[in-house]
């Protein structure tokens, strides 16, 4: 499967320069599986709850950021039991612990899947673990709604996309450096499928806007010593830094940054990762001032979001952030019960049979699925730390951009997805 929606290619003009299973109650699964080699659903509908599954990395180096992704699925499912549930059912959360391992995504997922018999799962973070999930879910015939941003050139009939592709978050943040006059970028990442991917589409946008590179390097997960990398962007005197480390390596790369004298003002650094809960974790004093791209801040002044982060923070603290990809995960469980109730079934081929169009109400603002590639729109935020420990908006898209997961419309482009 690789398309983009009719509604993408005809979006407004204003987007485009941003940068261009289960049937009914009492029945199983298996009586509509689709496709034949497809294996048969376990999910029990005959009772009066349904079970999900939420799979995120619970110990190890991405603990920093996913555990508020769990602690935001199980708000959702309280919050829709609370209004009676899924077409009158009560839904029933099953936890696991991916532990920062692909691998172990990969079990975990088979175990809820086939063990657990869960009707979908909520879950996983970085790309590693998503791809590694992916054959699971396909060859199963199940369900994955991944909340986070990613580098985009993938879409799946069994996984729904709820964070930012490329054209939503990457793109709009090098818009934003290109209208702000920066001529060179220095490119630090983790080594992994979504920081080199998203290099690589960077490059590219970099190649035909004038920017030139001043160099590229990669760091494995949970590293924590930057000292050689910074001192090498230090030198390379860019005009910003794109970051593309995940986990608590920007804790190390921070402290760092800070200690060798470089500063927002001097040379800026924009990262997609970094959102409020890290923020704590690298400490503001050495974050203050630096720049992220996203599609959701706490900061959101709309009724909706202020809903959403009292309901957040009376549940687990008034010291507690809202941020990205927590909220990207809450507006999952409701994007997947609007389209249960759309379908009147929990059957996955009627999920994705009746997903097109299914909207949310988010915090973020109004997301609509599409049903072509199972990503969702969503408007683009630049953001800058304050000393709080928040993250306010300086820059938007006005209105949600259409996803355009293989950058079809973006001839520079051309030729990334078979690279």
């Amino acid at each position: 499967m690789r398309h983009i929606s009719k509604r993408a290619l005809a979006a407004p003009a204003a987007v485009a320069a941003l940068g261009l299973v289960l049937t009914g109650c009492g029945s199983k699964a298996s009586d509509t599986a689709s496709g034949d080699s497809a294996a048969a659903s376990c999910v029990d509908t005959s009772g009066d709850t349904i079970k999900v599954g939420s799979l995120n990395s619970l110990s190890g180096t991405m603990a920093i950021s996913e555990v508020t992704v769990r602690d935001s699925i199980a708000l959702a499912v309280e919050e829709i039991n609370a209004s009676g549930g899924v077409l009158g059912k009560q839904i029933q959360l099953v936890g696991e612990d991916g532990a920062s391992e692909p691998t172990v995504f990969a079990e975990k997922a088979e175990k809820l899947i086939s063990s657990d018999c869960v009707a979908a799962v909520f879950g996983g973070w970085t790309s590693s673990s998503r791809k590694a999930m992916l054959p699971v879910f396909e060859d199963r015939n199940s369900l994955l709604y991944y909340p986070v941003q990613y580098e985009g050139l993938e879409d799946s009939p069994n996984i729904f996309y709820t964070g930012a592709t490329t054209n939503q978050q990457i793109i709009p943040a090098l818009d934003y450096l290109k209208e702000k006059g920066v001529k060179s970028l220095y490119l630090v990442g983790s080594d992994y499928v979504f920081p080199q991917t998203a290099n690589r589409i960077i490059k590219a946008y970099a190649e035909a806007n004038g920017i030139e590179i001043k160099g590229e390097d990669y760091t494995p997960l949970g590293s924590t010593d930057f000292s050689t990398i910074v001192n090498k962007v230090r030198t390379a005197d860019a005009d910003a830094v794109f970051n593309t480390l995940n986990g608590d390596s920007n804790v190390a790369f921070f402290r760092e940054y800070k200690n060798v004298g470089l500063t927002p003002q001097a040379m800026p650094v924009v990262s997609v990762s970094i959102a409020e809960e890290e923020v704590g974790g690298i400490g503001v004093q050495n974050i203050e001032g630096q720049l992220t791209a996203w599609n959701y801040y706490q900061t959101i002044d709309t009724p909706v979001n202020k809903t959403f982060v009292e309901a957040y923070k009376a549940k687990y603290g008034q010291n507690k952030p809202t941020s990205d990809p927590m909220e990207a995960a809450y507006v999952s469980v409701h994007l997947w019960k609007n389209t249960v109730e759309k379908a009147n079934s929990f059957a996955v081929a009627d999920i994705q049979a009746n997903a097109d169009g299914v909207t949310f109400e988010a915090p973020e603002g109004l997301v609509t699925i599409d049903g072509d590639n199972h990503h969702i729109t969503k408007t683009a935020r630049i953001g800058e730390i304050r000393n709080d420990g928040l993250i306010y908006t300086v820059w938007d898209s006005g209105q949600p951009i259409e996803p355009d997961p293989y950058l079809e419309t973006y001839p520079w482009a051309e030729g990334l997805s078979k690279q």
